[in-house]
């Protein structure tokens, strides 16, 4: 999915809280000239929009500032709202060349059923997102974990994961993803048995 965004040069001296008065969200442009940064705006309903369909540290944005005859392929950095009411104060945005490589966390989707729960075990998943470095043309928008085959007792790890071709895991290999537990009465009932027996 291409997602197109247009922002405007800030005018110098303007107040924050100005430009939301005026409907318009602060922004702030990073890497399309080394380190220099450029300040922005957006119409309010174009981010609410933006946020809507695109994901922090995920989803690449053709960003255009016809102001500065600039245009190019970005990723949202920062969103900063407000905790409760969402209200958006500014948002971050970075840009990213075609070729270089990306640090990026991508959602984690369970695909089918494990034979394990069917028999009454618990599910329990540790990480739902994976930091993956990629080329920003082939970030996924999520990896699909198949759980079809997880039995009771059985668990998984990163390394036990699969990646689409181009695309590197950065988490530690060792880290759990997700297990199948026993179930808690099943658990119980076991440990009861074991108290009489001995």
């Amino acid at each position: 999915m291409q997602i197109t965004l247009e922002c405007q040069k800030r005018p110098e001296g303007s107040k924050p809280n100005a430009l939301r008065r005026q409907g318009l969200i602060p922004a702030a442009l990073y890497g399309h000239k080394g380190t220099e940064s450029i300040s922005l705006t957006l119409d309010e309903k174009d981010a609410y929009f933006l946020l809507r369909q695109a994901s922090v540290n995920n989803t690449l944005v053709d960003l255009k500032v016809p102001d500065i005859s600039w245009n190019g392929k970005v990723l949202i950095r920062e969103v900063q709202a407000h905790p409760w009411k969402k209200t958006l104060y500014h948002l971050s945005f970075f840009s990213v060349a075609a070729h270089a490589s990306v640090e990026v966390s991508v959602p984690l989707n369970l695909v089918g059923q494990a034979p394990g729960v069917k028999l009454g075990g618990v599910l329990e998943q540790m990480l739902t997102e994976l930091t993956v470095q990629c080329p920003p043309d082939r970030i996924p928008e999520s990896i699909d974990i198949n759980v079809s085959e997880m039995e009771i007792g059985t668990s998984l790890q990163v390394k036990d994961l699969v990646v689409p071709e181009g695309v590197t895991v950065a988490d530690a290999p060792e880290t759990s993803v997700l297990s199948i537990l026993t179930p808690k009465v099943a658990a119980e009932e076991e440990t009861a048995t074991e108290t009489e027996e001995a």
